[in-house]
């Protein structure tokens, strides 16, 4: 379906979407320790989809474009740090998510689970399963999830042109619920906690020939309850709405082959959590890319001209099986990866009390 080569992934590229309060949105390259404003030199380019649609037009892709854009000497500089520093709503130019849409409900938020080596005995445990001191499947899994992580051993890494078995797909809403950096992520009043996710997310275009388009990757943080999901595995669909965190940059130019991430929570200015390295990408998955791809595009409702993806990943570890405490307001969640993107920081706010109360229908 694409007209250039598989492996042309285009100029490594690090792009976030900001905005100044009473001006609107912007698009920007990141070089060094400045944001070249590309906005500055295309007006019409407010949002990275924007941008990506010119391109297509323009028969290139959008890193191509915006390096191109970036070049010249008309873009605006903005001092980075301050953008990664800026809360929305204080008054200062702040990040946005790096892939959105005007239209939220263009937006779908999904997922892909039991994706990496280190997440099958998280959630064996967290469904009923024993404890295993190694990840080798057992012939006779004891847990859907268990059985789940051993079908992606066994067909989730295709030959070119064929179709492999199908991952654990969840999910998760519209734009809506997507957050920027320093935005909180919701604990909400029905919730049985919180619970961070530190994946890696794919962002693609559906161009205007209905062609899925992989504009980069970024940053995530799933954000579930999985003290929710604990109780019964049917509970995984509702456990997984909740708001999510992307960002702060769109990377292009990445193989997906092998990433190192680490996560950390702090309450009170000091760490109650810290997950060590973890691996994520193709070396550390059970499902390639281009399987996790193909089951989630192979449905043409997920192939509607316009519409834009951003898909989850996977994560090797969870902190829920670990830990005696549970998420609380105030709490600051630091997704990492030194040398391919800036931090993805985001505090936690307890949701609206009201949610706590049964919804009340109204006659129509």
């Amino acid at each position: 379906m694409n007209s250039r080569p598989a492996a042309d992934l285009g100029p490594a590229l690090r792009i976030v979407q900001f905005e100044i309060p009473g001006s609107g949105r912007r698009v920007g390259v990141v070089q060094g320790e400045v944001v070249r404003d590309i906005t500055s030199v295309r007006p019409e380019l407010t949002h990275v989809v924007e941008a990506a649609r010119t391109a297509h037009r323009e028969n290139c892709l959008l890193a191509e474009l915006l390096s191109e854009l970036a070049a010249g000497q008309a873009a605006t500089e903005w001092n980075y740090g301050e953008l990664l520093g800026a809360r929305p709503g204080a008054g200062q130019p702040f990040l946005q998510p790096p892939v959105d849409d005007p239209d939220p409900h263009r937006v779908l938020v999904t997922g892909t689970g039991l994706t990496h080596t280190g997440s099958m005995q998280s959630r064996n445990e967290m469904h009923g399963g024993a404890a295993a001191e190694d990840e080798t499947p057992r012939s006779e899994p004891e847990t859907d999830s268990a059985r789940m992580f051993q079908i992606g051993l066994e067909g989730g890494r295709p030959a070119p042109g064929q179709r492999g078995a199908s991952p654990e797909w969840f999910y998760k809403g519209n734009g809506e619920i997507l957050r920027g950096p320093n935005s909180p992520l919701e604990l909400p009043a029905f919730a049985l906690d919180g619970g961070e996710e530190p994946e890696l997310v794919g962002c693609y275009l559906i161009d205007f020939a209905g062609q899925p388009r992989r504009l980069g990757y970024a940053l995530g943080n799933e954000w579930s309850d999985h003290a929710t999901e604990r109780i019964n595995y049917l509970y995984l669909a509702p456990s997984k709405l909740r708001t999510c965190a992307v960002g702060p940059e769109l990377i292009t130019g990445f193989e997906f082959d092998s990433l190192e991430l680490r996560c950390v929570v702090e309450r009170e200015g000091a760490t109650v959590y810290d997950s060590g390295p973890l691996k994520t990408g193709q070396q550390f998955m059970s499902h390639s890319l281009a399987n996790c791809e193909d089951h989630h595009f192979k449905y043409p409702q997920h192939r509607q001209p316009g519409d834009v993806h951003l898909h989850f990943f996977g994560t090797s570890q969870l902190s829920f099986s670990t830990r005696s405490w549970k998420f609380a307001d105030g709490d600051v969640v630091r997704i990492e990866s030194p040398g391919f993107s800036a931090p993805l920081v985001n505090p936690v706010v307890a949701g609206d009390p009201a949610l706590a109360a049964p919804v009340e229908i109204q006659p129509g």
